[in-house]
């Protein structure tokens, strides 16, 4: 039996390969678009660390559970102010770090 040696590769080099280059529009709107789900990932880890229901989140800064459900689930709908009453509620600090280049704008 032959025992064939595997192949790895390196995870941003697959992204060149298949994203595109880093500064490359299709890159920075994968990249963008990742920051965005961690967020709606960091909104449910700590609202179930702070022992509250999607509708309780709701309630405490004014939108229903399915709104709460559709921001944890995919937050690219999210406003500036929206981050900030949900993170207020759950009593956690948040920073935005805004950079500007060529005129473009980029969550970092």
């Amino acid at each position: 039996m032959e025992i064939k040696e595997m192949k790895f590769h390196d995870f941003d080099k697959l992204k060149d390969k298949y994203i595109g280059e880093a500064g490359t529009q299709n890159r920075d709107q994968y990249e963008f678009e990742l920051k965005l789900d961690i967020l709606g990932e960091m909104i449910k880890q700590t609202r179930k660390e702070r022992n509250l229901t999607q509708e309780q989140l709701g309630d405490l800064i004014g939108v229903r559970k399915s709104e709460i459900s559709k921001l944890e689930r995919n937050a690219r709908n999210m406003t500036i102010s929206t981050v900030l009453k949900i993170f207020q509620a759950l009593k956690a600090k948040v920073n935005f770090k805004i950079e500007l280049e060529s005129n473009d704008w980029s969550i970092a």
